[in-house]
């Protein structure tokens, strides 16, 4: 924990977590072990973080999102929690959820508007807008985000042949199958 940080009462960070400079970790948050928390992040309130979660730089994870198991966020990613912000209208009871499931990337500059789940080992491109759901393995480019391929658990495209429902990773071989819009493993 840098002495730059500060960290709210009633939070848990896990063992051989680190958090670096002018972090804030807010009241009611949980942080799993093995979790990298990079310079200037905001974490919480009341935010779930699980183990070897990595948030780098200049990030800020708001309540009503959730970060699970292996988590990577890039360098100033964006996550919403109210859908329709208003300076004047208080609606912090209108939280919407967003679930970052186990494994996803999420590249610099990302934004994750609230309400969606990004499916587990899914990975968005640098700069991406995600609007809607993110499949499990689907690798989404664009503004706003669209899903232009898939990606295995190691970070590598999944190659498929013209109209093949099974495919294999570019890199580490597996295999992976397409079933009804999605992308499961063997």
């Amino acid at each position: 924990m840098h002495e730059s940080s500060y960290v709210d009462d009633d939070v848990v960070i896990g063992p051989g977590t680190t958090v670096w400079h002018f972090s804030h970790i807010r009241k009611g948050s949980t942080i799993g072990p093995g979790c990298r928390i990079g310079q200037n992040v905001v974490i919480g309130p009341n935010v779930q973080v699980g183990a070897g979660v990595k948030v780098q730089n200049n990030v800020s994870v708001y309540e009503g999102v959730e970060l699970e198991d292996e988590v990577f966020c890039g360098p100033s990613v964006v996550f919403t929690n109210v859908h329709n912000p208003r300076s004047h209208t208080p609606r912090m009871h209108e939280l919407r959820r967003t679930l970052v499931k186990r494994g996803a990337t999420l590249g610099a500059n990302a934004t994750i508007v609230c309400g969606v789940t990004i499916g587990e080992h899914a990975f968005v491109g640098a700069g991406a807008v995600v609007t809607r759901d993110v499949p499990d393995h689907a690798l989404v480019l664009g503004n706003p985000g669209r899903i232009a391929g898939w990606v295995c658990r190691c970070g590598s495209r999944i190659a498929f042949g013209e109209g093949e429902e099974a495919g294999r990773c570019t890199a580490c071989g597996q295999a992976y199958r397409r079933v009804e819009g999605r992308v499961v493993r063997g």
